[in-house]
């Protein structure tokens, strides 16, 4: 398992080394300390891939922290470095297409311009990567609560104003300990909300390495309850099964598959909830079966990790459904291909007749960074059109 994220992040490295120090011709001993830095960069990613996983946290997340912050460093360095790239081979073919044409010879003063502008470019891009990502690293480190709003056709009167509290995707473990679900925990709990759903990847690592890291969720408190179903990272590096075993000894009633009822002034709605989309056996989600027994009449909120599972939610009437997954993209701009795979990015959407809202989530996966995408806790507040 070690092995293949190794190999990776070495031939990602090489590519670094052949691009800031190779292109750019860097003189020693500077191309040295580049050369140190981006190999010391490549060990840290590696303890920080494993942290949670193969490595125990406690000493992994300080080091490791470093090297998953520098992915996203690497992450813009690769965008800003491939279009100097791009320019400087359409640069190439003009002067290629100049010199067939009997045009402008190259020339060692030429070849010396050339240089001093992929020089300048690439110290360009490096500030800007460093820039960016720092911002990146503030912007992930402060969840919002986010107030919403919405109203529903079919939802009965004696559940207007209820206010949920939606959380995903903390991704605790390998980068960020306890005290970062206890922020998340305090903040949900200062909103007073009637409900608290959690919608998956709460983890990313082993039970035994990072379980104490979701303690904090013990704490949670709302009227009708605290609520969860898995995410996909919960199946990564352990059973998912057995994650959602941690979740309940927590206070967090997991729904697998499954329904309650939640009962207000007289009136229920269905909560149900699914296993995530790409769950393996044992664990496949199976809506059918989380809605068996239930009324057509009934309003049925849903909870599934994934905005996708929406399709199948409208075909079977589920009138709300609260997902997390996307991060809202994460770093910017791979928002803009979430839509590939996704019906919704974030926010409140329509899929069929059913009404879906997507959290951007309160925590980061891989790198603790987020660009232009800035974690939330959601407070949704229902309201009956009725």
């Amino acid at each position: 398992m070690a092995l293949f994220p190794a190999v990776v992040f070495g031939l990602l490295t090489f590519w670094l080394h052949r691009r800031l120090v190779r292109a750019t011709a860097l003189a020693r001993p500077w191309s040295i300390v580049v050369d140190i830095v981006l190999v010391g960069m490549w060990a840290l990613a590696l303890i920080g891939f494993a942290s949670g996983r193969a490595l125990d946290p406690s000493w992994a997340r300080p080091v490791g922290t470093i090297g998953l912050i520098w992915l996203a460093t690497f992450f813009y360095l690769f965008l800003g470095l491939a279009i100097i790239g791009l320019i400087s081979f359409g640069a190439h073919l003009i002067r290629w297409a100049r010199r067939r044409l009997g045009g402008v010879q190259d020339t060692p003063q030429l070849a010396g311009r050339r240089l001093r502008r992929i020089r300048i470019a690439t110290s360009t891009v490096v500030v800007v990567a460093l820039a960016v990502t720092g911002y990146g690293v503030w912007e992930a480190s402060r969840p919002q609560v986010v107030e919403v709003s919405a109203t529903l056709d079919d939802l009965p009167e004696q559940f207007d104003g209820l206010r949920i509290a939606v959380v995903s995707d903390l991704h605790v473990g390998p980068a960020r300990d306890a005290s970062f679900t206890r922020g998340v925990v305090d903040k949900i709990n200062e909103q007073h909300p009637d409900l608290v759903v959690l919608v998956g990847d709460l983890t990313d690592g082993t039970i035994p390495h990072v379980r104490d890291t979701l303690a904090p969720l013990a704490d949670l408190k709302a009227p009708l309850g605290v609520f969860g179903v898995s995410g996909n990272h919960e199946y990564y590096a352990d059973d998912g099964g057995r994650w959602l075993d941690v979740w309940e000894e927590y206070g967090v009633r997991t729904l697998r598959n499954s329904r309650v009822p939640l009962e207000r002034n007289g009136a229920t709605i269905e909560l149900a909830g699914v296993y995530d989309a790409t769950a393996p056996e044992p664990y496949e989600p199976d809506l059918p079966a989380a809605l068996a027994g239930s009324s057509p009449d009934d309003f049925v909120l849903l909870l599934a990790h994934q905005p996708k599972q929406a399709v199948e939610a409208s075909d079977l009437g589920v009138d709300l459904q609260f997902s997390g997954h996307t991060h809202g993209g994460q770093l910017w701009p791979i928002r803009y291909l979430v839509p590939l795979q996704q019906p919704s990015v974030i926010g409140l959407d329509e899929v069929g007749d059913t009404t879906l809202y997507t959290t951007r989530g309160a925590g980061a996966w891989g790198p603790p960074v987020r660009v232009l995408a800035p974690p939330e806790i959601t407070i949704l507040t229902l309201g009956s059109a009725g």
